[in-house]
């Protein structure tokens, strides 16, 4: 008679049926999520073909939204006036600002928190000066802690979050870019 556990076998099927349910999950949820139609989010198709940036094209927004513009394909994005006459529309950056608002005070009168705000206004028009969206305004607001002793952190903190705020803004307007259905 030879010595062999007899609870080795068990153990093992045990381990592999673990293992096989723990896999069931996620192979059952990713079927569904492609039986459902899901899919991830795709560069938008616009309507046009170039677009002039007026207004605050050179402030950090304006930039960055060229930039993400720019990577679009078989979009011409134009910022020199003199080559206004080749856009089929325009957006206005009326204003791209940062804001910061005291939300909160100690006892004794210090700041413990702040708003921090990103607005955006703008219009886009076709060359005839049809609106395709009419003096439209984005806000983006992040609440931020203040401590006196962690004053260049908490600075560091600030603007990490305002550039989050503006890169979000920046994809909300090329969405709102995407819904334009027609130039004209």
């Amino acid at each position: 008679m030879t010595n062999t556990p007899m609870s080795d076998t068990p153990m093992i099927e045990r381990r592999q049926l673990l293992q096989r349910m723990a896999l069931l999950p996620v192979g059952v949820s990713l079927a569904g999520l492609g039986a459902c139609g899901f899919e991830l989010r795709k560069p938008p198709r616009f309507v046009f073909e170039s677009l002039f940036i007026a207004g605050q094209a050179n402030a950090p927004f304006g930039v960055e939204l060229q930039r993400s513009l720019r990577q679009v394909a078989g979009l011409a994005v134009i910022t020199d006036p003199r080559e206004l006459s080749a856009a089929q529309l325009i957006l206005d950056l009326n204003v791209a600002a940062r804001e910061k608002v005291i939300l909160g005070r100690t006892s004794t009168g210090a700041i413990r928190e702040f708003q921090l705000r990103y607005r955006v206004l703008f219009q886009v028009r076709n060359q005839e000066g049809f609106e395709k969206i009419s003096d439209a305004e984005m806000v983006q607001k992040r609440d931020i802690s203040f401590d006196e002793t962690a004053v260049l952190a908490k600075e560091t903190e600030e603007e990490l979050l305002y550039q989050n705020m503006q890169t979000d803004l920046v994809y909300q307007l090329i969405r709102r870019l995407g819904a334009i259905q027609s130039v004209h």
